[in-house]
């Protein structure tokens, strides 16, 4: 198997640190912390970008801010702004009814030709699996359930 290219957009990054009293979002945060785990260790590779970068730097809480970038700091790769980026995000905008900072990770991730854009955003999930995107669009959960039972 190649060599596993992850993409988390920023729910992803934030979800370890939202309110955990629902069991849905613990047991997103603990696949979360596990895929980022897998990635320090040296399995996988997990993507950061400008997009995220800009958009974990609107996180309006400071302590929190802190905690994702902290987190953050565990991502490997790195895909920069481009006009192709900026292209490809306004035909998905456009094509897929998806928001400028979704259409923008997606986008990203096409680019940086990874495995698989994993999200806890419901919304981004439905309109992003709808596009015409070549990427796996994933919950996290469900995504490393997959992954792990498939080894």
């Amino acid at each position: 198997m190649d060599r596993l290219k992850i993409y988390m957009d920023c729910c992803c990054f934030c979800r370890p640190f939202d309110d955990l009293s629902q069991q849905k979002v613990s047991f997103e945060r603990e696949a979360v912390l596990s895929i980022i785990n897998i990635c320090e260790a040296g399995f996988w590779d997990i993507f950061k970008s400008d997009v995220l970068e800009d958009e974990i730097n609107r996180i309006v809480n400071p302590v929190k801010r802190q905690k994702v970038i902290k987190l953050y700091s565990s991502a490997n790769l790195n895909i920069e702004i481009n006009d192709g980026i900026i292209d490809r995000s306004s035909k998905l905008t456009g094509a897929s009814n998806l928001g400028a900072f979704d259409a923008l990770h997606l986008a990203s991730a096409e680019y940086g030709g990874a495995s698989v854009l994993l999200t806890t955003d419901k919304k981004f999930y439905i309109r992003a699996v709808k596009s015409n995107t070549i990427i796996r669009i994933a919950n996290p959960a469900l995504w490393l359930t997959e992954v792990l039972l498939n080894e």
